[in-house]
């Protein structure tokens, strides 16, 4: 169809690609933990509205310019790396703003904010444009009549696959969460490990090279 090959090895190996941890899913597990599923599922949306990006970017040749300037790619990846950073600078001061009232609770933030946050995390990871790039075409035939549906075709099996398992990432962290909602030790001690990661995976996006 459109010249799309070994459609069930894409979906098989999407699921794989979704499932390996890293900052989309840090970010769905800690809103979800914090927030419940809503929170969870209102980041994953987020992260599915910038795929979409990433995929029309694609399609438009934009993720091209990104893969293949240097120039481009330094500003993107640093703007993203500063931004996961932020993120983990928040988290830290947020939660000891709450301790300082003697408070468990994890001040709740607009489900708006964490949509925004979700979408600028994927869409400011110049990494998940040049995945596109390389992984996608690779199931489109060379003799395809129409490269940029059946792109567009498999980023969207892409992009809904994903949302499967980000809200199914949401609704067991919310399970999680819900069973320790009442220790903050416990919510203190997940919010400073997020934070960390979130630290880490900015720090090393910013001193990713250009492959």
């Amino acid at each position: 169809m459109y010249g799309i090959e070994n459609l069930g090895l894409f979906i098989v190996s999407g699921l794989i690609l979704n499932i390996l941890p890293g900052p989309d899913s840090l970010l769905i597990a800690g809103r979800s933990l914090s927030q419940g599923f809503k929170g969870g599922s209102a980041a994953a949306l987020g992260i599915g509205a910038g795929t979409f990006v990433h995929i029309f970017a694609a399609m438009a040749g934009l993720s091209v310019v990104i893969a293949t300037s240097a120039t481009a790619f330094t500003v993107i990846k640093i703007l993203g790396g500063m931004y996961l950073i932020y993120i983990a600078v928040s988290m830290i001061f947020s939660r000891e703003s709450a301790a300082q009232i003697d408070c468990p609770k994890v001040r709740k933030e607009p489900y708006r904010k964490i949509f925004i946050e979700g979408f600028l995390t994927n869409v400011l990871n110049p990494k998940v444009a040049v995945f596109f790039l390389a992984f996608i075409p690779q199931f489109i035939s060379p003799e395809s009549q129409n490269h940029p549906l059946a792109f567009l075709i498999l980023g969207v099996i892409f992009n809904v696959n994903g949302m499967l398992w980000c809200h199914f990432l949401a609704w067991s962290s919310a399970a999680v969460g819900a069973r320790v909602v009442a220790s903050g030790k416990v919510k203190k001690w997940l919010n400073r490990m997020a934070a960390t990661m979130f630290g880490y995976f900015g720090i090393r996006l910013v001193l990713t090279a250009q492959s």
